[in-house]
């Protein structure tokens, strides 16, 4: 059944955070996922956050989502990616 993966981002560090983005698309990619969103945050209307950007990945599965962010590949992203925002991952699958 497909997954997703809910990305709720604070941009700190603009150049860091494309320079993560360009390297982790194509992991992404590599791992059966596929951006289906991505947005800039208008308001958060209720709970706290300082997420200015969101985006959804839709993967097949959620063993394949846990692959893709457990992936020797992507890990390696992590400490730019943390130099370059602040993030929350959900992992979602639909209802049976």
């Amino acid at each position: 059944m497909v997954a997703y993966v809910a990305v709720h981002v604070n941009v700190k560090n603009s150049d860091k955070f494309a320079e993560y983005g360009q390297a982790a698309g194509p992991i992404v990619a590599a791992h059966g996922g596929v951006f289906t969103h991505r947005a800039l945050v208008h308001e958060i209307l209720a709970g706290n956050g300082p997420y200015n950007r969101f985006a959804v990945i839709e993967f097949p599965d959620v063993e394949t989502a846990r692959n893709w962010y457990n992936s020797p590949e992507y890990q390696a992203l992590i400490p730019l990616r943390n130099e370059g925002a602040d993030v929350l991952f959900t992992l979602a699958e639909p209802p049976s």
